[in-house]
């Protein structure tokens, strides 16, 4: 398989000293994760990989080229998606088939019963 050029992007933040820091990576060196940006920055004596946790709200943007827009969007979709999914298995139980009603379901947590209400 060829391996094919990623991109790059450059990321726009604020460092603790209250600089405007600007860093210039390749696509697959950032990627966001519990509201921190996270940046390759180097790596250690092992070949390990050394990783800068940036808050989101100290970044200003964050720039990438990508190959095509729509596969971009369409990765951010799939990663909803599958966001989505779990949550709905966690909250709902996993398998679950619904009845085939679009109403909401409504279950008391103000008594001891079990019972669902529609």
């Amino acid at each position: 398989m060829v391996d094919k050029e990623l991109g790059e992007a450059t990321i726009v933040y604020e460092d603790p000293d209250g600089e405007t820091i600007e860093k210039n990576v390749k696509n697959e060196h950032v990627a966001y994760f519990q509201d921190h940006w996270l940046v390759k920055v180097g790596e250690d004596d092992e070949g390990r990989d050394i990783v800068r946790r940036i808050p989101a709200t100290r970044v200003y943007h964050v720039e990438r080229t990508v190959e095509k827009f729509e596969e971009e969007v369409k990765t951010v979709r799939d990663q909803v998606q599958s966001f989505t999914d779990d949550l709905r298995s966690r909250l709902l139980g996993g398998g679950e088939q619904t009845d085939g009603n679009d109403e909401p379901l409504s279950i008391s947590v103000d008594d001891d019963s079990n019972e669902k209400k529609r």
